[in-house]
Protein backbone atom coordinates (compact mmCIF):
# COMPACT_ATOMS: atom_id res chain seq x y z
CA UNK A 1 0.00 0.00 0.00
CA UNK A 2 1.27 3.58 -0.90
CA UNK A 3 1.50 5.47 1.57
CA UNK A 4 0.14 8.67 -1.20
CA UNK A 5 -2.79 7.01 -2.97
CA UNK A 6 -2.50 10.26 -5.42
CA UNK A 7 -0.50 13.18 -6.49
CA UNK A 8 -3.03 15.82 -5.05
CA UNK A 9 -2.99 13.78 -1.84
CA UNK A 10 1.47 14.30 -2.13
CA UNK A 11 0.77 17.96 -2.99
CA UNK A 12 -1.68 18.20 0.13
CA UNK A 13 1.04 16.60 2.16
CA UNK A 14 3.65 18.86 1.23
CA UNK A 15 1.75 22.10 1.93
CA UNK A 16 0.91 20.74 5.11
CA UNK A 17 4.37 19.74 6.69
CA UNK A 18 5.83 23.22 5.00
CA UNK A 19 2.56 24.89 7.19
CA UNK A 20 4.45 22.50 10.30
CA UNK A 21 7.92 23.29 9.76
CA UNK A 22 8.58 26.04 7.09
CA UNK A 23 9.91 28.47 9.79
CA UNK A 24 11.91 25.82 11.74
CA UNK A 25 13.58 25.08 8.34
CA UNK A 26 14.16 28.78 7.53
CA UNK A 27 15.97 28.83 10.47
CA UNK A 28 17.64 26.18 10.56
CA UNK A 29 19.37 27.01 7.05
CA UNK A 30 19.84 30.60 8.40
CA UNK A 31 22.03 28.96 11.29
CA UNK A 32 23.83 26.63 8.81
CA UNK A 33 24.65 29.44 6.63
CA UNK A 34 25.72 31.61 9.24
CA UNK A 35 27.73 29.25 10.73
CA UNK A 36 29.26 28.02 7.59
CA UNK A 37 30.37 32.14 7.00
CA UNK A 38 31.70 32.53 10.43
CA UNK A 39 34.03 29.59 10.23
CA UNK A 40 35.04 31.01 6.69
CA UNK A 41 35.68 34.22 8.46
CA UNK A 42 37.47 32.60 11.35
CA UNK A 43 39.70 31.14 9.06
CA UNK A 44 40.36 33.68 7.24
CA UNK A 45 40.88 35.66 9.78
CA UNK A 46 42.99 33.44 11.23
CA UNK A 47 45.41 32.81 8.33
CA UNK A 48 45.75 36.39 8.51
CA UNK A 49 46.99 36.68 11.92
CA UNK A 50 49.42 34.01 11.40
CA UNK A 51 51.07 35.38 8.10
CA UNK A 52 51.01 39.20 10.25
CA UNK A 53 52.97 37.00 13.44
CA UNK A 54 54.99 35.47 11.16
CA UNK A 55 56.17 38.56 9.19
CA UNK A 56 56.36 40.60 12.39
CA UNK A 57 58.65 37.99 13.77
CA UNK A 58 61.20 37.86 10.24
CA UNK A 59 61.44 41.84 11.27
CA UNK A 60 62.14 41.12 15.01
CA UNK A 61 64.75 38.80 14.27
CA UNK A 62 66.53 40.64 11.31
CA UNK A 63 66.45 43.63 14.09
CA UNK A 64 68.61 41.63 16.64
CA UNK A 65 70.70 40.66 13.56
CA UNK A 66 71.49 44.09 12.82
CA UNK A 67 71.11 46.18 16.28
CA UNK A 68 71.71 43.33 18.45
CA UNK A 69 70.26 44.32 22.33
CA UNK A 70 69.55 47.74 21.07
CA UNK A 71 66.57 46.10 19.17
CA UNK A 72 65.25 44.66 22.91
CA UNK A 73 62.33 46.82 23.23
CA UNK A 74 61.02 46.83 19.06
CA UNK A 75 61.12 42.60 19.73
CA UNK A 76 59.63 42.77 23.22
CA UNK A 77 56.84 44.73 21.66
CA UNK A 78 56.48 42.15 19.15
CA UNK A 79 56.49 39.34 21.82
CA UNK A 80 53.83 41.45 24.31
CA UNK A 81 51.38 41.44 21.19
CA UNK A 82 51.64 38.22 19.68
CA UNK A 83 51.64 36.37 22.80
CA UNK A 84 48.82 33.64 21.39
CA UNK A 85 51.52 32.82 18.86
CA UNK A 86 54.72 30.77 19.35
CA UNK A 87 56.36 33.29 17.09
CA UNK A 88 56.49 35.41 20.06
CA UNK A 89 58.31 32.24 21.87
CA UNK A 90 60.47 31.93 18.92
CA UNK A 91 61.15 35.75 19.46
CA UNK A 92 62.12 35.29 23.51
CA UNK A 93 64.32 32.77 22.87
CA UNK A 94 66.24 34.73 20.34
CA UNK A 95 65.96 37.58 22.55
CA UNK A 96 67.28 35.91 25.17
CA UNK A 97 70.42 34.76 23.13
CA UNK A 98 71.60 38.35 22.27
CA UNK A 99 70.81 39.73 25.95
CA UNK A 100 72.93 36.59 27.45
CA UNK A 101 75.81 37.61 25.10
CA UNK A 102 75.60 41.12 25.80
CA UNK A 103 75.92 39.72 29.52
CA UNK A 104 72.41 41.18 30.81
CA UNK A 105 72.03 37.53 32.68
CA UNK A 106 68.76 38.24 34.45
CA UNK A 107 66.58 39.97 31.89
CA UNK A 108 68.05 36.71 29.50
CA UNK A 109 66.45 34.75 32.19
CA UNK A 110 63.09 36.29 32.46
CA UNK A 111 62.78 35.41 29.08
CA UNK A 112 63.44 32.01 29.03
CA UNK A 113 61.25 31.23 31.64
CA UNK A 114 58.38 33.05 30.30
CA UNK A 115 58.81 31.11 26.83
CA UNK A 116 59.30 27.93 28.65
CA UNK A 117 55.79 28.36 30.92
CA UNK A 118 53.69 29.92 27.61
CA UNK A 119 54.68 27.46 24.99
CA UNK A 120 53.19 24.19 24.65
CA UNK A 121 55.60 22.80 22.56
CA UNK A 122 57.75 20.08 24.25
CA UNK A 123 60.73 20.77 21.59
CA UNK A 124 60.61 24.46 22.82
CA UNK A 125 60.42 24.18 26.66
CA UNK A 126 62.91 22.04 26.14
CA UNK A 127 65.66 24.69 24.29
CA UNK A 128 64.29 26.64 26.79
CA UNK A 129 65.19 24.76 29.96
CA UNK A 130 68.75 23.79 28.55
CA UNK A 131 69.16 27.79 27.79
CA UNK A 132 68.55 28.52 31.77
CA UNK A 133 70.26 25.91 32.79
CA UNK A 134 73.29 27.15 31.31
CA UNK A 135 73.00 31.07 32.23
CA UNK A 136 72.44 29.53 35.72
CA UNK A 137 75.82 27.37 35.56
CA UNK A 138 77.23 30.29 34.36
CA UNK A 139 76.16 32.84 37.75
CA UNK A 140 76.89 29.67 40.28
CA UNK A 141 73.80 28.58 40.97
CA UNK A 142 73.95 24.79 40.46
CA UNK A 143 71.76 23.18 41.89
CA UNK A 144 68.75 24.84 40.28
CA UNK A 145 71.18 24.40 36.66
CA UNK A 146 70.74 20.37 37.58
CA UNK A 147 67.05 20.84 38.72
CA UNK A 148 66.35 22.36 35.42
CA UNK A 149 68.35 20.05 33.15
CA UNK A 150 66.23 17.03 35.23
CA UNK A 151 63.44 18.97 33.76
CA UNK A 152 64.22 17.80 29.73
CA UNK A 153 63.19 14.44 29.25
CA UNK A 154 63.73 13.86 25.46
CA UNK A 155 66.50 11.59 24.35
CA UNK A 156 67.21 13.72 21.89
CA UNK A 157 68.84 16.04 24.91
CA UNK A 158 70.96 13.01 25.80
CA UNK A 159 74.05 14.43 25.18
CA UNK A 160 74.30 18.00 25.73
CA UNK A 161 72.45 17.50 28.93
CA UNK A 162 75.50 15.36 30.32
CA UNK A 163 77.97 17.35 28.93
CA UNK A 164 76.58 20.40 30.67
CA UNK A 165 76.25 18.08 33.99
CA UNK A 166 79.86 17.59 33.73
CA UNK A 167 80.87 21.09 33.28
CA UNK A 168 78.45 21.50 36.25
CA UNK A 169 80.60 19.07 38.00
CA UNK A 170 83.92 20.39 36.97
CA UNK A 171 82.86 24.11 38.73
CA UNK A 172 81.69 21.97 41.26
CA UNK A 173 85.10 20.49 42.14
CA UNK A 174 83.82 17.16 41.51
CA UNK A 175 86.11 16.06 38.62
CA UNK A 176 85.14 11.91 39.19
CA UNK A 177 81.24 12.85 38.55
CA UNK A 178 82.36 15.70 35.69
CA UNK A 179 84.25 12.58 34.10
CA UNK A 180 81.05 9.57 33.94
CA UNK A 181 78.90 12.72 32.33
CA UNK A 182 80.89 13.44 29.92
CA UNK A 183 81.51 9.83 28.79
CA UNK A 184 77.82 9.20 29.14
CA UNK A 185 77.01 12.56 26.62
CA UNK A 186 79.96 10.76 24.42
CA UNK A 187 77.89 7.71 24.33
CA UNK A 188 74.76 9.24 23.65
CA UNK A 189 76.50 10.46 20.70
CA UNK A 190 78.11 13.81 21.53
CA UNK A 191 81.32 13.84 19.59
CA UNK A 192 81.93 17.41 19.37
CA UNK A 193 85.95 18.40 19.71
CA UNK A 194 85.29 20.32 23.02
CA UNK A 195 83.85 17.58 24.44
CA UNK A 196 86.61 15.02 23.32
CA UNK A 197 89.31 17.94 25.20
CA UNK A 198 87.18 17.50 28.17
CA UNK A 199 87.62 13.71 28.45
CA UNK A 200 91.65 13.83 27.71
CA UNK A 201 92.10 16.50 30.18
CA UNK A 202 90.13 14.32 32.65
CA UNK A 203 92.31 11.50 31.33
CA UNK A 204 95.60 13.01 31.62
CA UNK A 205 94.68 13.63 35.64
CA UNK A 206 93.91 9.86 36.29
CA UNK A 207 90.61 10.14 35.80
Amino acid sequence: MELYNSEEEQVEAIKEWLRKYGKLLIVVAVVVIAGFTGWHFYQKSDNASKENASVGYTTAIKALETQGVKAESSVQSFIDANKSSEYSVLAALQLAKVQAEAGNLDEALAQLEWAKGDTKDEALKAIASYRLARIQEEQGHYESALTELASIKSTAWTGRVSELKGDIAMRQGKPDDAYKAYVEAQQAGDTSQALKMKLDDLAKQGH
